[in-house]
């Protein structure tokens, strides 16, 4: 393991910087209304679902000014590739409420209660989608966002026992305060160790 722990830390200094200029540029998209609603329907598409796909599918929505006008099927149309495409439709036509006001909601509240409005609030955002939100917005960088990759590599470095078939609002946060204190352990930020464990398991670095 303290082999596999040396790779970690080489890797981290490999993509160091990467890192920090993808965090600057989530503090840039956190400053505006709607770069950080473009984030939110990001993360409401992500579950189960490719990044880039998902974020292809925003722009899209953006490009051809579906997101705010457009119906139901229309919306739709533009989530190719997206799983769950019919329920996240759903979700986005309710998030629409948020155009010009997420920021506006949030703003002054901790990660930890602006997540908790987040999951009571939004439809489609679990813990995870809410955390990945807030870190997109450079809101949120002590907060886990708990994917499958996460997980795995959490499982690997023994913080958790295997990876959970299902994640409750309990279990959640006690893998996140193990993530958390792996973190400190090692000498890694949490919010760069979640871009290295990613980049482990993916190769790349994106949102």
């Amino acid at each position: 393991m303290e082999k596999e722990l040396q790779r970690l830390h080489s890797l981290y200094y490999l993509i160091k910087d990467e890192i920090a200029s993808k965090l600057k540029e989530f503090e840039k998209a956190g400053e505006k209304e709607e770069t950080a609603f473009k984030e939110l329907i990001f993360c409401i598409l992500t579950p189960q679902s490719k990044a880039e796909t998902c974020w292809n599918a925003v722009e899209n929505l953006f490009e051809k000014d579906v997101i705010l006008k457009g119906s139901f099927e229309e919306i739709v149309n533009e989530l190719k590739g997206v799983r769950f495409k019919f329920n996240k439709a759903r979700y986005i036509m309710e998030a629409r409420k948020f155009f010009n006001g997420i920021l506006k909601k949030i703003n002054g509240l901790e990660s930890m209660e602006a997540r908790e409005w987040l999951v009571r609030n939004v439809k489609g955002m679990g813990y995870k989608e809410a955390s990945h939100f807030l870190r997109n917005i450079g809101k949120g960088y002590e907060l886990a966002i708990l994917d499958r990759h996460i997980l795995n590599n959490l499982a690997f470095f023994k913080v958790i026992n295997g990876v959970p078939s299902t994640l409750t609002k309990k279990r959640y946060i006690q893998i996140e305060g193990k993530m958390k204190e792996f973190a400190k352990t090692i000498g890694i930020p949490m919010a760069h160790l979640d871009f290295v464990f990613w980049y482990r398991q993916t190769g790349r670095i994106f949102k």
